[in-house]
């Protein structure tokens, strides 16, 4: 049995080296034309529905097309089937955790060994959630984000895709002939989503959903910043 990969990571040397970690390394094998590669977030989204054998996604928090967790969402709510392993250089364990609670089923640190790679993506096929090592507990979450996590779970699979997709930037009737449903129905969704987000327009649920992944937008920057200091 063969096991397809999708690598969703807008630098290429990475694709590369998660290619080289895990291939043969997966059940029976992966095989090179088995990884499916993506460079941003659309063309992951295309990617997932123009191949819909892919057993697992690894996905990068950012790529051009989406900032931190708010791709998870989207993601989650389209391929609810799809295992989705987070691989960040933002491994803070509140990053972690915001992860997992929002449906991720592991989390790889880019600076984990071939081995710690290989590890987590066989324990996600295997049906296991894969955790960085030495993973502290959650503790205290801000307030707000936790708020906002709590409301996007009690979204239904349909109106966190609208959710997701406003987040893309798409027009209401570009969502409706996306999902194949009238523009009626999405501006229904669009209603409830606003309603449960507690916010009142769709620029607001925007500014909202980005900031589950503010923290991680800044981290990067703060290690770009030592890298070139």
């Amino acid at each position: 049995m063969s096991t397809t990969v999708l690598i969703a990571d807008d630098h290429p040397l990475f694709r590369d080296a998660i290619k080289s970690a895990i291939c043969d390394h997966i059940g029976d094998g992966v095989a090179a034309n088995q990884m499916i590669e993506a460079h941003d977030f659309s063309s992951a989204m295309a990617a997932l529905k123009d191949h819909d054998e892919v057993d697992l996604l690894l996905l990068d928090l950012n790529m051009p097309g989406t900032s931190g967790l708010s791709a998870l969402v989207s993601v989650r709510a389209s391929y609810p089937s799809v295992p989705v392993v987070i691989v960040s250089a933002s491994d803070d364990h509140l990053t972690v955790h915001r992860a997992i609670e929002l449906g991720a089923s592991g989390f790889i640190s880019k600076s984990a060994s071939t081995e710690q790679i290989r590890q987590a993506v066989n324990s996600v096929l295997a049906g296991d959630i894969a955790l960085p090592n030495d993973l502290p507990p959650a503790g205290e979450e801000d307030e707000e984000v936790a708020d906002l996590i709590a409301r996007i779970k009690t979204l239904t699979p349909q109106q966190a895709r609208v959710l997701g997709m406003l987040a893309e930037g798409l027009l209401n009737k570009q969502i409706a002939y996306e999902l194949g449903v009238s523009e009626a129905t999405i501006k229904a969704h669009v209603s409830a989503v606003l309603q449960k987000l507690d916010v009142d327009s769709r620029t607001q649920a925007v500014i909202r959903l980005s900031k589950i992944g503010a923290d991680i937008l800044r981290d990067s920057n703060d290690r770009s910043d030592e890298a070139l200091s």
